[in-house]
């Protein structure tokens, strides 16, 4: 996902001052975070970009004549035009703000189910898939009566795209598929995707809420018709996504939500609504957390997209290679090209015992189906661990979580 240009390294016992969060302690230890898949730490930058805009330029956005409202409404907007430009997207106007990752799929679901999609229709999916990327669909087909395909993956998380093609008929409308795995950070072959499923006249919808962080994305070059993106695993706060739309696309939708703003004239009659992507965005909208996001985004561009990429390719590798020196430990998902997203188990020990053991020791990591039960039962587990890796970590961590797991072994064997 680099787009071959020089990469400056990146000095990461500096930017982990720039974390507040990480000087604390746990259980009097230092904080080793490992839990960035599920959310990521902030910068300074972001909150100070938040407590900024409280503290001086708060008003209410759009409609307001006044100062405060102005400077909110170019904040909110300069936010829309830093996440198109982030994944490269042709026009501020194909950003929509929603409240999460997971409200961005349920908006393409109801307007392609009220808009497109007819009882028999198909919509693919993978068993990769993120609960969040999965339940919207489920609705769709017990409201309309569509048909849900799966395409199944490797024990590596990669998709057979031989047979992700044998899926479609002239009833296939639209493609749901991870971007990158949040269990097994295998990396989707998206372009390709992209373009066989506009072979058969459907659209494609990647989720892109870890492939967002963890390299450049180019919805342009990949052609996908949405990218999804949930502002808290990027480093910015909860309570904001990015649904991206190509323009021609998003035109041919209704709105999801109804209220202020979406609007363009309301009578006692009728109503008609405002052009994508105010149309999608009802009521108040998150200004805060967009200004949070756009900061974070610009936090990114500033240390380097391809520089994190390279630092978290490293901690990946290392942690990797020690791993393999365990017989008690096994990883889950080696994909060439994965993310520092790792998921593994311990031999005879539930994954929650080895969460809680590894806490006390300071290493904070995620356990449970990780919201992919789906993909829990392709690998025939019920759970495993988590350790996910993000820019402020390092290789001490990687050394934590390694003296952790003897620890747990020791503990439990």
């Amino acid at each position: 996902m680099s787009d071959g240009s020089p990469i400056n390294e990146l000095d990461v016992a500096a930017l982990r001052e720039e974390f507040p969060i990480l000087a604390r302690e746990a259980y009097g230890r230092p904080l080793v975070y490992l839990d960035s898949a599920a959310s990521a730490q902030k910068p300074h930058a972001v909150i100070d970009a938040m407590s900024h805009a409280m503290e001086h330029s708060y008003a209410n956005v759009h409609r307001g004549l006044h100062l405060l409202s102005n400077e909110a409404t170019a904040a909110y907007e300069d936010a829309r035009k830093t996440i198109a430009a982030f994944i490269n997207a042709g026009s501020p106007d194909e950003i929509i703000f929603t409240s999460g990752g997971t409200d961005a799929f349920n908006l393409v679901a109801y307007a392609m189910g009220v808009a497109d999609i007819s009882e028999g229709d198909e919509i693919i999916l993978s068993l990769a898939e993120h609960h969040s990327n999965i339940v919207p669909w489920h609705l769709l087909r017990d409201r309309k009566g569509v048909v849900l395909k799966w395409i199944d993956i490797s024990d590596d998380g990669e998709l057979d795209t031989k047979a992700y093609r044998a899926l479609f008929t002239a009833r296939t409308k639209l493609v749901a598929v991870t971007h990158m795995s949040n269990v097994l950070g295998a990396l989707t072959p998206a372009k390709q995707l992209a373009a066989i499923a506009h072979e058969y006249g459907a659209k494609i919808l990647f989720d892109g809420c870890q492939a967002g962080v963890h390299g450049r994305v180019d919805v342009r070059e990949i052609d996908c018709d949405f990218y999804v993106m949930t502002g808290h695993k990027l480093y910015g706060p909860t309570g904001i996504g990015v649904l991206y739309g190509k323009k021609s696309v998003l035109a041919a939708l209704p709105p999801f939500k109804g209220g202020g703003e979406m609007i363009d004239m309301v009578t006692t009659e009728a109503v008609t609504y405002n052009d994508p992507p105010h149309r999608f965005e009802a009521g108040t909208p998150p200004i805060l957390e967009a200004i949070g996001l756009g900061a974070a985004l610009q936090w990114m561009n500033a240390k380097g997209i391809d520089a994190i990429a390279a630092h978290e390719t490293r901690l990946k590798d290392h942690v990797l290679e020690e791993l393999a020196k365990f017989i008690f430990v096994r990883v889950y998902g080696q994909a060439p090209g994965k993310a520092p997203i790792i998921a593994f188990a311990v031999e005879g020990a539930h994954p929650h015992d080895v969460s809680a053991i590894l806490d006390r020791t300071g290493v904070a990591v995620r356990a449970g189906h990780h919201c992919a039960q789906p993909l829990m039962k392709r690998l025939g587990v019920t759970a495993t661990a988590r350790a996910s890796f993000a820019a402020y970590n390092t290789h001490e961590d990687v050394e934590a979580l390694i003296a952790g797991l003897k620890k747990t072994h020791e503990m439990l064997s």
